[in-house]
């Protein structure tokens, strides 16, 4: 019997653990199931219009309104920005006060929470971002949305919070700014001009169209159409003009939106003056260049449509401030024109030439590939450009973010292992044909160089010998005289063994008013720039439309792409490069026409590294007065004759890399007003 109890009570025990443990799983998997739940439950936050607010700080710069202090403690050489959890505000009456999140505003986010700045910790983080649908003022509540932002937990008046907003303002007036009061955040905006952008601070971005994503665009498609104008509601005075332009000119289409009675969605569909339809924006790709004016905003989505068609954006917008310009040099992807052009687009356009034309399309197609064609592209170029602010020992710098990568794979030749220099200094080889007097000026200014380590004359003349060494002047520097079998420029270029330097000076006869402090001034500009012609007479290339070719020019300019060898520094390799690489042909042209040496010169060196020349002082007149007659340049088809040069080479080297600057190298107290005594480089000539 007490066998049995004992039995019962065992069974009842055990059944009471099951239970019990049952229970508890059940318990547990609720509260696990309700603790998901609650996590996934967007948090309320009541607003009054009472409530505080930051107020918007239109003097903001880097350098006074964010806080650098806050980045940089992880480690890393990138910037991490947290994006808040979404919540939804609410007035004083239940009404939801922020607008419902449209497709491209989860695009940006999801972008961004896929990089490698997002960092899901707020501790941290260098940024912040609302999870706030800004891009379109027009859907907001303006007045309630600036009460809204105080109230998020890390707000600190706006430090260190990114917004983005492409369409600011709102109908009638359309200011070009976001207008909800953001404190000291930064503003990533599409519609900013010259007055309204915070320069140094905000971010000005492009004007997104969603119609490029759902549309089938192919852009290397066949261009029947010149121009095309495809944006709807142009201002009267805009559409005026460009109707006058169309009639004149049949390659010119004008395409409107449709009439209101057709039912035709405004984005995708456009209509000429006679109602043919258009689809939108696939008939951008029709057209050779198509035009972005200015709108009821400044920033407009035909930008980015045109530059998804592969056609060449031609921008009329007074004061508009481009998207990421303060990285982006546009005038490599579009045309920029003022307001006051818009009645010469038609020949202003007409005399691009091809290779510029190709130019243009070839980086608006990596603009667009690389920052502009997506949100998640435009949220990273953001945040890219926020990050080089922080980390600016990072910056990729101007051609980072401009050139081609094709260009720049260019290999530098100075990366090569040439071993060290048998010595320092320059070697200066001097080209003579029978100009002794001046020979003898320049040799003995030489001498005085500091930096010159050797002079060889080489002598073209072979009609005549050298004069005897008695008779060339006492220095106290090397001198070799090398006689020539014959008389071509190209001689200048010989790698001879005499030239024991690394730094070239090439020089001709008749160049005898540079200074010494201009030698060697010249010589100090080229240590830093080896890879490059660096010297004295300075010349550029332009493009002819009346002889449809390249031409030559001599006349004074803010630029040039020429620096001549008749006075200028390069390294020694580009004497072995000339004597192996250039092409035949063009040694051929310069032996036949003794001309051009100098030009053929600066395509090479400009093929092999992409780089512009570096012009060194003020002076722009190289004349030898008592010379002018037996100059080779004196002869009055000279000029003619190196235009025909600069477009046969451009055709023989297969493109034309030669790059044009706009600066040239002075000694810091050139122009300064101080005594004599403390400029080293006191005499360097005048103009």
């Amino acid at each position: 019997m007490e066998k049995k109890k004992n039995k019962s009570q065992l069974f009842l025990f055990c059944v009471g653990a099951v239970v019990s443990l049952l229970l508890i799983f059940i318990c547990t998997l609720i509260g696990r199931l309700f603790s998901f739940s609650n996590t996934n439950l967007k948090q309320r936050i009541d607003v009054s219009i009472n409530d505080t607010y930051s107020e918007y700080q239109d003097f903001c710069t880097y350098h006074n309104c964010f806080d650098v202090y806050s980045c940089g403690g992880i480690g890393t050489n990138k910037i991490t920005i947290y994006i808040y959890p979404e919540i939804d505000f609410f007035d004083e009456n239940g009404v939801l006060v922020n607008p419902i999140v449209s497709k491209e505003f989860k695009d940006l986010v999801n972008g961004i929470k896929d990089s490698e700045f997002y960092t899901s910790d707020a501790r941290t983080a260098c940024l912040f971002m609302p999870y706030i649908d800004f891009l379109n003022q027009e859907r907001m509540r303006v007045d309630y949305i600036s009460r809204c932002l105080p109230k998020l937990p890390f707000w600190r008046d706006g430090r260190n919070h990114l917004i983005f907003n492409m369409l600011p303002g709102s109908s009638p007036d359309f200011i070009p700014k976001l207008e909800v009061d953001t404190g000291f955040a930064l503003v990533a905006g599409g519609g900013f001009n010259a007055y309204t952008f915070r320069y140094s601070y905000d971010i000005s971005i492009p004007v997104y169209s969603p119609w490029i994503s759902s549309s089938k665009i192919h852009a290397d498609s066949d261009r029947k159409w010149f121009i095309i104008s495809s944006q709807p509601y142009l201002t009267k005075k805009s559409f005026e003009i460009m109707m006058t332009v169309a009639k004149e000119h049949k390659d010119i289409l004008i395409a409107q939106a449709c009439s209101e009675n057709s039912n035709l969605s405004t984005g995708s569909w456009r209509c000429n003056k006679d109602g043919v339809l258009f689809k939108n924006p696939e008939f951008l790709q029709e057209g050779e260049f198509c035009l972005v004016f200015r709108g009821a905003r400044l920033g407009q989505p035909v930008l980015i449509e045109t530059l998804a068609s592969g056609c060449i954006p031609v921008i009329v917008i007074d004061k508009y401030v481009l998207p990421f310009s303060d990285v982006l040099e546009w005038k490599r992807a579009a045309i920029l024109l003022y307001e006051h052009q818009l009645p010469d687009i038609y020949v202003i356009l007409k005399s691009l030439n091809p290779e510029r034309i190709q130019s243009l399309k070839e980086h608006g197609r990596y603009f667009f590939d690389q920052y502009l064609g997506s949100m998640k592209k435009i949220g990273l170029t953001t945040l890219d450009i926020i990050s080089e602010r922080v980390y600016p020992l990072q910056s990729k710098g101007y051609d980072g973010w401009n050139v081609l990568p094709k260009s720049m794979s260019k290999p530098n030749v100075f990366i090569l292992p040439m071993g060290p220099p048998k010595s320092q200094g320059f070697t200066a080889v001097v080209l003579t044909y029978n100009r002794l007097e001046s020979l003898y000026a320049i040799i003995r200014n030489l001498a005085a160089t500091p930096s010159l380590v050797h002079i060889v004359v080489v002598w073209n003349n072979q009609l005549k010998a050298p004069p005897s060494r008695d008779q060339w002047p006492e220095i106290r520097k090397p001198l070799t005289i090398i006689r020539s079998s014959k008389n071509i420029l190209t001689n200048r270029f010989l790698p001879f063994k005499e030239i024991q330097t690394e730094a070239v000076l090439s020089l001709d006869d008749d160049i005898n008013m540079l200074t010494i402090d201009e030698l060697e001034f010249g010589y100090q500009v080229w240590r830093e720039f080896p890879d490059r012609i660096v010297g004295f007479p300075s010349r550029t290339h332009t493009w002819s439309n009346i002889s449809n070719s390249w031409v030559y020019d001599s006349e004074w300019g803010n630029s040039y792409s020429l620096v001549l060898t008749g006075a200028s520094f390069y390294h020694k390799y580009w004497h072995h490069i000339y004597a192996t690489d250039l092409p035949p042909a063009v040694k051929k042209f310069v032996d036949d026409h003794m001309n051009c040496e100098d030009i053929a010169m600066n395509f090479l060196v400009a093929n092999k590294t992409g780089k512009s020349p570096i012009k060194v002082g003020p002076r722009k007149k190289f004349k030898c007065p008592s010379c002018t007659s037996e100059m080779l340049s004196a002869d009055a088809g000279h000029l003619a004759e190196r235009s025909l040069c600069v477009d046969y080479f451009s055709k023989e080297f297969g493109k034309l890399e030669l790059k044009y600057a706009e600066f040239r190298a002075d000694p810091v107290l050139y122009r300064e007003d101080v005594p004599e005594d403390f400029k080293i480089y006191g005499n360097m000539g005048s103009l």
